[in-house]
């Protein structure tokens, strides 16, 4: 180290001459000596340059010349490595420059800005320093009119800057939207880009901003005719995609209808077109990634990208080729993409997650896709996160169809990888998976024998105690489908495993839709008779607790129904029904049910008094006196007088 900056020590010490003009020619000698040569910029940093050029940047005594020099060389330093950033950083150079801004030279601030954009759109930087102090922002704002370079600068930091709802509703009550809407048309294709590379990042799931957009206009136009004209084919690639996104997020805040013209006729077909092999692997992956967005919740969106472009086959090259055919000479750039590969499989899964969300002719396109379900299982396996999660929402979305489910799905053994991936997974994948695994458990799936004897029922009842909402929800709903029409060693294995307190625990639940699944799963392991019977005599003190919680509960109709409609179950069982018989508690609230004022749980009431009278059956005389005595008879008579049909047959 000593050898190497021997040489380079000289740069320094002349920083530190008392003739000006000294000083002045050191820190450009020192500027041409650092450009393009990172282990100069490295020596000059190990041997203090950054402070020296600071404390000069700050003198007021300092010439402007000097001071504008002094931004350059600092600038050049940023474009290092990260450690050079991080060195920068460290020495408080963004208060220093941000100070300079102040400065009434115009040249001096271009310096400035060109420093601060090399060092925000560095990952080392913390975006919040631009936020720090209130009044930055709208001095930026202010210098976007003086030059074309504080433009394409400004707009550049902002959209490094812009992560998140906070930092889009700072800028926009800084009136970014009015102040950057006209560098739209600049003569600068440079200045046009950063400003609609602001604009995608302003809007991107933002309802408040997408909503401003669509009634902006720039000399008489409209700004989404103006990003429309920014998609046509003779534009810049980059020009093309990012306008795509802007149109993109404003559909998806429903600043734009879905069958708009804008959408179905240009920006679709301009993301479809940036899957094809020809673009470069960044512009593929930007291009899936934002259509997957685009189609993700709207069917007629989802049939007309199948269609376009023979897009579903398109897509499989995305495991194939990871380099544009015009790439392939360039040994570095085929390097680079071999590297990022995975980045296109995850984007590919994602956009076929979306294609496959509702419409099952998609699906069975996609699956019919050259080794679909071998790609999708390999997916879930690989090392990144991104490519697994992307995978697992595939699987899911394709799980959604039951033709697949009982041919693909089993010819593959989906369940296999899926249940490894739900074994240690973060909470992202974990939600994913368990609703896929939800789906494999439904009655006519032929996974669901091999998926039980994995162990699913302990993997399902830990996750009904997880802290996450999703995940409880998930685990609850997958054993409710378990259960149904399974057989009783299944309701045994599942009632052992859940624990009677957790039952109450999920029964007590905030979330109504845990409540729901918890209800529809006692409902499932509470049907056929022997079953009732078992089960209520092992675990009837504590169903029945449990019922009588919920009627007595403030809970909204569909809770009680499904309850009254789990006493109907219990009352149909033949030593199960004296539990009900003998609990003169809950034959007063089913009582009282009969008389409420809504039908439904008025149905579900006389459901449970009609299971517990039937002739045919022992003991049915003294249950139908017991009823009588309570009135219960006097109530019908009232009901077969009643408007609604349904009621009135009952």
């Amino acid at each position: 180290l000593q050898e190497v900056t021997a040489s380079s020590r000289h740069y320094v010490d002349r920083l530190f001459d008392l003739d000006p003009q000294k000083v002045l020619q050191g820190v450009i000698d020192m500027k041409n000596a650092v450009i393009g040569n990172n282990k100069q910029k490295a020596n000059l940093i190990v041997l203090g340059a950054v402070p020296r050029l600071l404390y000069l940047l700050q003198q007021e005594t300092s010439s402007t010349e000097l001071r504008t020099e002094c931004a350059v060389v600092l600038g050049s330093l940023a474009m290092g490595t990260e450690n050079n950033v991080k060195s920068l950083l460290d020495c408080h150079i963004i208060p220093a420059l941000l100070q300079g801004l102040l400065s009434p030279d115009l040249k001096f601030i271009e310096a400035c800005l060109r420093c601060l954009r090399t060092i925000f759109i560095s990952p080392v930087t913390p975006e919040d320093l631009l936020y720090t102090d209130a009044t930055v922002i709208s001095h930026l704002m202010a210098l976007l009119s003086r030059s074309r370079y504080t433009q394409e600068y400004i707009c550049q930091i902002f959209s490094h800057c812009c992560k998140g709802p906070d930092h889009q509703t700072i800028l926009f009550n800084h009136g970014a939207v009015q102040n950057i809407a006209h560098l739209l048309v600049s003569t600068s294709y440079k200045v046009q880009m950063q400003a609609l590379k602001c604009f995608s990042v302003l809007a991107f799931e933002n309802p408040q901003v997408s909503m401003t957009l669509v009634n902006v206009s720039v000399d008489g136009e409209l700004l989404p005719q103006i990003f429309v004209k920014m998609l046509q084919r003779d534009k810049p690639i980059e020009m093309q995609l990012t306008s795509a996104k802007c149109l993109t997020s404003m559909c998806r805040a429903g600043a734009i209808r879905t069958d708009d013209p804008c959408i179905v006729l240009k920006t679709l077909p301009c993301l479809v077109r940036m899957c094809s092999k020809d673009r470069l692997l960044e512009e593929r992956v930007e291009g899936a990634e934002t259509l997957a967005y685009l189609i993700e919740t709207d069917v007629e969106l989802q049939r007309m990208a199948s269609i376009t472009d023979h897009l579903i086959v398109m897509l499989a090259d995305y495991f194939k080729y990871p380099s544009s055919v015009s790439a392939i000479t360039d040994i570095k750039r085929l390097d680079h993409d071999l590297k990022h590969a995975h980045e296109l499989r995850q984007a590919a899964f994602k956009l076929y997650a979306s294609l496959g969300a509702n419409d099952e002719d998609i699906r069975k396109k996609i699956i019919e896709t050259e080794n679909m379900m071998d790609r999708i299982v390999n997916g879930l396996s690989e090392s990144s996160i991104k490519v697994r999660l992307a995978a697992v929402r595939c699987l899911h979305s394709l799980s959604r169809s039951v033709q697949q489910l009982r041919t693909s799905f089993q010819d593959h053994a989906v369940w296999k990888p899926l249940m490894k991936v739900l074994q240690n997974a973060p909470n992202e994948i974990l939600v994913v998976a368990s609703s896929t695994l939800c789906n494999l458990l439904l009655e006519f799936s032929p996974s669901k024998e091999p998926i039980l004897e994995s162990g699913a029922i302990e993997l399902l009842c830990s996750l009904t105690q997880s802290e996450n909402l999703a995940l409880r929800v998930n685990g609850i709903w997958a054993l409710m489908n378990m259960a149904f029409q399974a057989e009783q060693k299944i309701k045994s294995d599942i009632l052992r495993g859940l624990s009677t307190e957790q039952l109450f625990q999920l029964l007590s639940d905030s979330d109504v839709n845990v409540l729901m699944k918890t209800l529809g799963l006692l409902r499932n392991l509470l049907s056929t008779r022997p079953h009732i019977d078992h089960i209520m005599s092992t675990h009837g003190k504590q169903i029945m607790q449990a019922v009588t919680l919920i009627l007595e509960g403030e809970h909204n109709i569909e809770v009680k129904e499904q309850t009254l409609c789990i006493l109907a179950n219990i009352a149909d069982g033949t030593t199960a029904k004296e539990l009900i018989m003998t609990n003169d508690d809950i034959l007063q609230k089913i009582k009282y049910y009969m008389s409420h004022s809504n039908a439904k749980l008025q149905l579900a009431a006389m459901f449970c008094i009609s299971n517990l009278i039937w002739n045919e059956e022992e003991g049915s005389q003294e249950r139908q006196d017991k009823l009588r005595d309570m009135g219960i008879v006097d109530i019908l008579h009232k009901l077969s007088q009643s408007s609604d049909p349904n009621l009135c047959d009952k």
